[in-house]
């Protein structure tokens, strides 16, 4: 039975997208089996994985309204070795067409259930806003990995995505809850990344991964070959990062 995770920060360009694919790229060398859901109508999880989403003839947006199943249209990461649940930019019509379904805040869960048995992990990456859609990933996960820089106002978005996810546990899944916060683009040559790095580790504990991801070249450059960071250079600072990260959320999950 797959568990299941939301890379979420209501917060935009923290890294969000190349964590939830260097982290099923990273859990495939680990020999798990991985569907990345792209939840995201700007599909930059889907191009990142190597899928082209112009040439889709199905994604999660069919899923989503029922008009098609996982299976029928997750495709295969040639490069990373797991499977993608694709998106384009017909999801983003998918928050007002959703309105009127019944159920609406639990279609991904429910599509889920069909395929929990064929993995791991399933892995969902969320649009920055709080929409539909970000609920959608919420209400169908067990927790949340919140990636973050070590800056200032990361911490003030962090207690704003803290609150979202009490709601919603308190209200719509009460399975969900923060399974850690990944330190990411970090630079030890600054003051400020360590000082808040420091914050974090007094505030939250053991919910802080131990794995820290470096600031790295060729973790940005991967994107626009179609490659996860982790296959494009397996020995850059970054790649084996999420290698070590991938190994610890394999430990992490055995205490939930």
């Amino acid at each position: 039975m797959a568990k299941i995770f939301c890379v979420a920060n209501q917060k935009g360009g923290v890294g969000k997208t190349t964590t939830a694919v260097n982290l099923a790229a990273g859990l495939a060398q680990h020999n798990q089996r991985v569907l990345l859901a792209d939840l995201d109508p700007q599909g930059n999880a889907t191009m990142g994985a190597g899928i082209n989403k112009a040439t889709l003839e199905g994604s999660i947006y069919e899923v989503l309204l029922g008009m098609s199943d996982i299976r029928s249209v997750r495709k295969t990461s040639e490069a990373g070795k797991f499977d993608v649940l694709p998106a384009n930019r017909e999801l983003a019509g998918a928050e007002v067409e959703m309105v009127e379904l019944e159920q609406r805040e639990a279609r991904l869960k429910n599509a889920f259930a069909a395929v929990a048995d064929d993995y791991d992990f399933i892995l969902i990456d969320c649009p920055p806003a709080l929409s539909m859609l970000t609920l959608n990933g919420l209400c169908s996960a067990h927790g949340v990995i919140i990636p973050m820089q070590c800056e200032y106002y990361a911490l003030e978005g962090l207690s704003d995505l803290v609150n979202t996810i009490k709601k919603v546990h308190a209200k719509l899944n009460p399975e969900l809850k923060v399974i850690g916060l990944l330190r990411v683009m970090f630079d030890p040559r600054m003051t400020l990344s360590q000082q808040v790095s420091d914050q974090l580790e007094q505030h939250f504990g053991d919910k802080v991964f131990k794995t820290v991801i470096p600031r790295n070249v060729r973790l940005a450059e991967a994107p626009s070959y179609g490659v996860p960071g982790v296959n494009f250079d397996p020995q850059s600072k970054g790649a084996q990062a999420y290698i070590a990260f991938g190994a610890e959320m394999v430990e992490r999950i055995k205490t939930l």
